[in-house]
């Protein structure tokens, strides 16, 4: 799939001193922007494409978690370390996933979702930055409540229709089988392959983290259709704009400083 960068005129920088006030990690749905520019951050996991520019008068960041430099970077191979370590290295408190998910549950496709809780189903991917030490991370209230209100205020301002629910994230790059969304729906309302280690990473470094996703399709065995990346990149293409307007408003509600726990996820965590 071609990459909604590549047709956007991007000056390079080396270099960012402002203060990021949210970073956007953006798949298929929020990739980039036309008006911001690329500054690369080089962390201990490799360089990670940032695109810095202005939303609401704030500075953003937004990291496409697919971006490769000659391909799709699919979601068993994307460096979810750097990209949070990029995150860390830019001094942002804030990030504003956004995911594209299968319904478990018979959701309108189109339809916006905020996470409550998830599952982790992925199998070989590495999800700690604590490879030598024991660190315990808090994982009681894996999403920010503060962004998330702000996202669910944005939503109903604009009227628009959202559920909340458990997000069940796989390894991919296939689709479920059948029996195993079978299994998954008990647990579960939605389905995904990007959303996790994304959560546990930016907890481990005390960083606020909530995600808005969108239905994009039916999981495996709820339609009598079969399942194609087509029917994806239709929803996605047709929601873009109304994803980046209710961001824009969630940032513009956001105030200065941080009222949850997130900020506290490591407190008395290690042995």
């Amino acid at each position: 799939m071609k990459d909604i960068m590549s047709s956007y005129q991007i000056q390079e920088q080396n270099t960012h001193n402002e203060k990021i006030d949210v970073v956007i990690i953006g798949g298929l749905a929020f990739s980039s922007l036309k008006s911001f520019q690329l500054n690369p951050v080089n962390t201990s996991f490799g360089k990670v494409d940032v695109y810095i520019g202005k939303i609401s008068d704030q500075n953003i960041a937004v990291i496409p978690r697919h971006s490769g430099e000659q391909y799709h970077v699919p979601p068993h191979r994307i460096n979810y370390r750097a990209n949070i370590q990029a995150v860390y290295e830019l001094k942002a408190e804030r990030i504003i996933s956004v995911n594209s998910v299968g319904s478990m549950k018979n959701h309108t496709l189109g339809s916006f979702i905020l996470f409550d809780d998830f599952l982790d189903f992925t199998k070989h991917r590495i999800s700690t930055f604590f490879d030598n030490k024991t660190m315990h991370v808090d994982m009681s209230q894996p999403y920010c409540p503060q962004i998330k209100k702000h996202l669910s205020e944005s939503l109903v301002c604009r009227g628009l229709n959202y559920f909340e629910g458990v997000y069940a994230c796989t390894e991919g790059p296939r689709f479920e089988t059948k029996a195993e969304i079978n299994m998954l729906s008990h647990f579960a309302d939605f389905v995904g392959m990007t959303g996790v280690p994304e959560v546990i990473l930016a907890k481990e470094l005390d960083i606020c983290y909530a995600s808005i996703g969108l239905v994009t399709n039916y999981a495996c065995g709820l339609s009598s259709e079969r399942l194609t990346v087509d029917e994806v990149m239709d929803v996605v293409n047709d929601s873009r704009n109304l994803l980046y307007d209710v961001i824009s408003d969630t940032i513009s509600r956001l105030p200065e400083n941080r009222d949850c726990s997130c900020m506290c996820a490591t407190y008395n965590a290690r042995i």
